[in-house]
């Protein structure tokens, strides 16, 4: 049984930076695409990033492009979301997200084309 766990969320003020990471126990993720998605109170759950399984190319909604960075180590089983510049509308529980089996890029943002999924991890960005 494989497992998703995250860690990094925590209190920031704007304009600051926070790396989440997301950690794969019970087998390797090398086969697996994953993704970050986040959902704030009163909200639905929103994609913010994907990284591919086999060439590490990686996708990002609008709101976040050119401010988070995702990436991965295969060797450690973990998949990381460097945000920088954060803003208070990006407070939300962050999630990954594993899809094991093939999706066409196409439902890369959707949160029913991943079958794993990680408790979350609360990212608050206030002064």
């Amino acid at each position: 049984q494989v497992q998703l766990v995250e860690s990094g969320g925590g209190l920031v003020q704007p304009g600051g930076s926070l790396r989440l990471s997301c950690a794969a126990s019970g087998r390797t993720f090398s086969s697996f695409a994953m993704g970050w998605f986040r959902q704030a109170p009163g909200k639905e759950r929103e994609f913010v990033a994907h990284i591919s399984r086999s060439n590490g190319r990686t996708y990002y909604a609008d709101s976040v492009k050119g401010r988070f960075t995702m990436s991965r180590d295969n060797v450690q089983n973990t998949v990381y979301l460097q945000m920088n510049s954060l803003k208070p509308e990006d407070t939300a529980v962050y999630y990954c997200a594993g899809q094991m089996q093939f999706r066409p890029i196409a439902v890369l943002a959707t949160t029913t084309s991943y079958d794993l999924w990680g408790q979350g991890t609360q990212v608050t960005v206030s002064s």
